[in-house]
């Protein structure tokens, strides 16, 4: 089976790392499309021997990109075309539909109540949304949460197939020699205690909260934030203004798989140099980073998290939902300080999201989409 992954960029982003480590474990041949952006992940997917192309996109209303990806998938001669991201999603299910692909596939990686991948979802995004889903077969959910909202929003139900991501859980497991050469190399001290936050810089993910958290917090507790975006400056103004700028590190985007060239701590060792994550997100999809995080051990504090809130309480007793703001943070990280370091031991939550488990899922789904029928929907 041939199958051409769309998706809007390569950036160093959840569903763009997602689709590198589930290259790595499905058994169809892919290759990739980015519509812009190819960024570090693009030099993964090529590191991994995966094609990559860029289409060069130049933005929302560059319609002159539909041909170009038209003639594209004509060209590979793909059994399935599998979009991923809300742009690419409506270009890629429109071209595939034109090149005369019969089996379309899109994953929903980050649908909110109110946001869908940060742009507000008014009535003109959802209407558009419908009318590009329409043109597909299947629509994979991350979680059920998102398979609810979907549902809502009125996307039939047999469409809808609940395939949680995945992560390689054994490359998280905590290292105390990574975590000393992490703190070292972004001078943490190694003795500080160390409240880390994963993801885009953007403000839905509410970053904020956890630098005026940190100014609550005693002058030995610190802040690693590991990502990059538009809220990068901003928040390091917050945090000068708060007077804890010398206990604030933001480390940029950093993959979860390595770079070819790599020199800096990945995410891997970063979450073996923390002693908590903190996730005050109000909006997620699935809450991947929680999930790494519980992998390497840490004990988590979040605002949502579906991945964790679909299972039972017992399958993840290091994680707790907080309400409220900065106070709230800042009375859990004191709670967890003074409990001392816990076993840094996968809970069994982590088993229920093993990436070669959702390899196998999707392989399914694309084989029984290729030949004219699909699995029955799933709800968990």
């Amino acid at each position: 089976m041939k199958a051409l992954h769309v998706i809007t960029g390569l950036g160093v982003g959840g569903a763009e790392q997602q689709l590198r480590l589930l290259l790595r474990h499905l058994t169809a041949e892919c290759e990739v499309v980015a519509l812009t952006n190819p960024g570090p992940v693009a030099a993964g997917l090529a590191a991994d021997g995966v094609r990559v192309t860029h289409l060069g996109m130049g933005g929302n209303r560059d319609i002159g990109a539909l041909p170009r990806l038209t003639r594209l998938i004509r060209a590979g001669g793909y059994d399935l075309v599998h979009t991923h991201l809300y742009r690419a999603c409506l270009y890629g299910r429109i071209a595939a539909r034109l090149a005369g692909v019969r089996t379309v596939v899109a994953t929903e990686h980050s649908i909110g109540d109110t946001r869908l991948e940060g742009r507000p979802l008014n009535p003109g995004v959802r209407a558009l949304y419908l009318a590009g889903e329409r043109l597909g077969d299947a629509t994979v959910a991350v979680s059920p949460t998102v398979a609810e909202r979907l549902r809502r929003w009125g996307v039939p139900g047999p469409r809808i197939h609940v395939i949680p991501n995945g992560i390689d859980a054994p490359r998280f497991r905590f290292d105390e020699v990574r975590r000393e050469r992490a703190r070292a190399f972004h001078g943490l001290p190694q003795d500080a205690y160390v409240v880390g936050g994963v993801g885009r810089l953007a403000p839905g993910k509410r970053f904020d909260l956890l630098v005026q958290a940190l100014a609550l917090l005693p002058g030995d507790v610190w802040l690693i934030l590991v990502g990059g975006g538009p809220e990068e400056e901003a928040l390091r103004r917050l945090a000068r203004g708060l007077g804890v700028a010398d206990r604030v590190v933001l480390t940029g985007e950093r993959p979860c798989l390595p770079e070819p060239g790599g020199t800096a701590p990945d995410l891997v060792a970063l979450l073996s140099a923390m002693d908590v994550l903190a996730s005050p997100s109000a909006e997620e999809s699935f809450g991947l980073a929680v999930v790494e995080a519980l992998a390497a051990g840490l004990p988590v504090l979040y605002a949502s998290c579906p991945a964790v809130e679909d299972l039972p309480p017992e399958a993840a007793p290091g994680a707790r939902r907080v309400t409220g703001g900065a106070g709230a943070y800042a009375r859990q990280v004191l709670r967890l300080r003074a409990a001392g370091p816990g076993e840094r031991t996968a809970p069994p939550a982590v088993d229920r999201y093993d990436i070669a488990c959702t390899a196998r899922q999707l392989m399914d789904l694309y084989t029984a989409a290729v030949a004219g029928s699909t699995p029955e929907v799933s709800s968990s």
